[in-house]
């Protein structure tokens, strides 16, 4: 199954995004950390045109440990560029965004140090929202399962002199690398009405059983020599009481077992992406 998902608002997003870097001072990019390269948009780096970039890698919490602070490693030795982590066991704050951009940006003129404008833009369902949430101390942006949330930009107080603006999430028209298409659904940034939710499945089960094999087998108490995906999810099914008829399982309730505890960390802390050796 070809995936492919770019509604109208994202392309008027875009030219909004042109139309404000000119006043912008710096740019920050939420990306999913447990997919740091597919949830990075590449459009963005032609939007930005240069200017500093701050990489955020959120949903910490749901990926593993080492294979993040990999990352961070990795984009922080990019030219004009910083990372930093957040998740719920360590929330970044206003202060930290601040701190990080006036490293960043460099220019002779000091008072642009004492002001600044950031964008922030990240593609959907990577936690934007939340994020911009927990920098504000406030609701100041609708949060929700499904992406696209976000509609329109609005504007955030940092500190004094410093402000947030907040963009709709972004995708490329064009998803041409097929596999970064299927993390992007696994990970819920394509809308599940554009996906066929048993193909998702497989795939991320064919990913955990590669990388992840003993994890699923104390999870599900599988067989230690389940190794196939048929197999994991015929065994799944029969522990879940997902049956369908004749006997075999049903592959659409089973898969949306499988996506709904990656989805939510029941399953435990993955990664399904590494950094460049």
């Amino acid at each position: 199954m070809a995936i492919s998902w770019y509604p109208g608002h994202m392309h008027k997003a875009s030219k909004e995004l042109v139309k404000i870097m000119h006043q912008t001072d710096a740019v920050i990019e939420v990306l999913d950390a447990r997919i740091p390269e597919s949830s990075c948009n590449p459009l963005l780096a032609n939007i930005r045109e240069g200017r500093p970039c701050i990489r955020i890698l959120n949903k910490s919490d749901l990926a593993d440990d080492k294979v993040t602070n990999a990352w961070a490693a990795h984009f922080s030795k990019i030219d004009n560029s910083a990372c930093l982590i957040n998740g719920k066991g360590a929330q970044i704050s206003r202060a930290d965004i601040v701190k990080t951009a006036k490293k960043l940006i460099k220019h002779t003129d000091e008072t642009v140090l004492i002001q600044g404008q950031i964008v922030i833009d990240g593609i959907p369902n990577v936690g934007k929202s939340s994020l911009l949430n927990q920098l504000a101390e406030r609701k100041v942006a609708n949060t929700g399962n499904e992406p696209a949330v976000t509609k329109g930009q609005q504007r955030v107080k940092l500190q004094q002199g410093w402000y947030l603006i907040d963009t709709p999430g972004m995708l490329w028209p064009k998803l041409e690398d097929q596999e970064s298409a299927y993390r992007l659904a696994i990970t819920g940034t394509i809308r599940s009405t554009a996906v066929e939710v048993a193909d998702i499945a497989w795939f991320l089960a064919e990913l955990l059983l590669r990388d992840y094999p003993q994890r699923l087998v104390e999870r599900y108490a599988l067989p230690g020599s389940t190794t196939e995906p048929e197999a994991f999810f015929d065994a799944l099914a029969k522990q879940r009481g997902s049956i369908g008829r004749g006997g075999r399982a049903d592959l659409n309730k089973t898969a949306e077992i499988l996506l709904n505890e990656f989805r939510s960390g029941k399953l435990g802390t993955f990664s399904l992406e590494t950094p460049p050796s």
